[in-house]
Parts: structure tokens; sequence; C-alpha cells
């Protein structure tokens, strides 16, 4: 075999192994820091607040059953998180307007840090007078009452939410 066949060959093996390091690196960096998690649509421009005040009020997921009395979580009912097992039991967070992002994430509303929770794994969001949950396409999914949620559900007050390793609810 000739020196520059074996010179190509050296060559070629050595850009085999630094593909394979870069795949490595690139795996580790997706796990690690996740990936781009899909943002809710708005439902009207800034141009109209009124307008998308009243469509904010009269809208919900064409999935969720009509907000009933009684159970329901509204936004006047609650108030507040409770985690009630895992690694942060006892935690109290005050609930605003705003969607809630629950996961690993230092970018998330609500850091869990445990090996079964997402980098984005769950969303608490405010869908008219509802609040809701959403799964973000986690790898072990989010739970609501006992049940796996895979598209937004309304949340019940005081039925446990499994996101991980931590259950929580929501209280008035």
């Amino acid at each position: 075999m000739s020196e520059l066949t074996y010179l190509l060959l050296q060559i070629g093996f050595l850009l085999l192994l630094w593909f394979f390091v870069f795949s490595v690196v690139y795996s580790l960096r997706a796990d690690l820091f996740g990936v781009k998690v899909r943002k809710m649509p708005d439902a009207a421009p800034a141009a109209a607040p009124a307008a998308a005040a009243a469509a904010t009020a009269t809208s919900r997921p064409a999935s969720a059953p009509a907000p009933q009395k009684g159970g329901k979580a509204t936004v006047d009912a609650v108030s507040r998180i409770v985690i009630t097992s895992g690694p942060k039991a006892g935690l109290e967070l005050p609930l605003g307007d705003e969607p809630l992002t629950i996961g690993r994430s230092s970018e998330s509303g609500l850091v869990i840090r445990d090996d079964y929770t997402s980098s984005h794994h769950a969303r608490l969001l405010l869908w008219g007078e509802q609040w809701m949950i959403q799964d973000l396409d986690s790898t072990n999914g989010t739970s609501h009452d006992g049940v796996r949620v895979s598209t937004p559900v309304p949340v019940i007050v005081g039925a446990p939410i499994k996101v991980g390793a931590t259950t929580f609810e929501l209280r008035k």
C-alpha cells in the first residue's frame, strides 16, 4: 500500500472520529439546554386591546369542555399554586394572568430540578376565564387528576397535577 493511500485513510478516519465527537456534543447540548418551545398564538394584535380582551374572554380550545361552576379553576377562584410533593414540597407561588412554564430550564417560571422533568415540561395558562394545563411534548408526560394530558385541559381546583416527580395543585 502506498504512503499516499495510507495518509488518506488516516485523514478519513480522523474526520470520522471528529464527526462522532461533534454529534455527541450536539446531543448533550440539546439535552442540557432543551429545544425551542412552540409559543401559543396571540388572540389578537396589540393594536386592539379591547377586541383582544373580548376575544380572550370568550375563546377556549376546541377540545376542552365549556367551563362549569363548582370545581373548575376560574380567574377569581384561583390565587396560588401549591407544591404538595416532590423536591420543593410546601412551596406556594402566587398566580397572575401570565402563563407559567414548568420545567428544568432556568427560563421556566417554576423550575423543577429532577431527572423526570423535561427542560420545558408543561405550561399553565389562562384561556378566557379558565386555567388550562398544557403538556409541552415532554418525555414523561403531564397528568391532571390521574389522567395524562395530551391537549390543553381545564384545571380543577384542588386536583393534583403531576410533572415529573413533583405534584402540585391550584388553590383559592
